[in-house]
């Protein structure tokens, strides 16, 4: 009898072992997959890439706040560049951007930030005003304006978000519905149409991944 008792244990046991080894596994598997890096590669002596970072910027927030790569360092963000009075792509950006700040709502990590293409404009009385309309109430998703010619190399140099050629000057303007994933390095990792939907839905897959790729490294340095 003590025999058989032992054998319906090991059945019990056998299977919950077998559940605690594969959920143990699973967390210590790496992501599915990993994102590309985008931009300009150099290679060093010694074989090491470097890849193309987002270059130090300092901007002011809605909350007339300084922003700079200090706040980005350590997190994961998206980058736009839209204005707020623009009636064609950039509501359709900002409500796709709401749907992504509202998606990362528990996480500190992964911020958003919108540049405005006209300072002269939007100020940061206007600003505020836009980030309430799209329901901000932390500092998880800033507006941010600042000198014209700085903005505009930002999205040019930095984020690569838009080829046409120009130095800021008055008659320059940028108008673009692109977005770009920056990771906590400040490398480029994957650029989206934030017009379209799905695209978007892309993005919100892509910043798990990301965040999943930091977990694993975390582990295993």
């Amino acid at each position: 009898m003590k025999s058989k008792g032992n054998y319906y244990w090991a059945l019990f046991l056998i299977p919950l072992v077998f559940v605690g080894w594969y959920f143990f596994n699973k967390n210590e598997q790496k992501p599915l997959r990993t994102l590309p890096y985008f931009g300009q590669k150099n290679t060093i002596t010694k074989g090491d890439t470097i890849f193309h970072t987002v270059k130090p910027f300092c901007f002011t927030d809605q909350y007339n706040e300084k922003v700079t790569e200090e706040t980005v360092k350590g997190k994961i963000y998206v980058t736009d560049f839209f204005f707020t009075t623009c009636q064609s792509i950039c509501p359709i950006m900002s409500n796709e951007l709401e749907r992504v700040y509202k998606q990362f709502a528990n996480r500190k990590d992964v911020l958003i930030l919108s540049h405005t293409v006209a300072p002269e404009e939007d100020s940061i009385t206007v600003l505020l005003d836009y980030a309430k309309m799209h329901h901000v109430t932390d500092k998880r998703w800033l507006f941010l304006t600042g000198e014209k010619k700085h903005l505009y190399e930002m999205a040019r140099k930095s984020y690569l978000l838009n080829a046409d050629e120009g130095n800021g000057d008055p008659d320059d303007f940028i108008h673009t519905q692109n977005f770009a994933l920056v990771d906590k390095e400040r490398h480029l990792r994957g650029f989206y149409d934030g017009t379209d939907s799905l695209d978007v839905s892309r993005l919100i897959v892509d910043i798990n991944l990301l965040l999943e790729e930091y977990a694993y490294k975390e582990k295993h340095p």
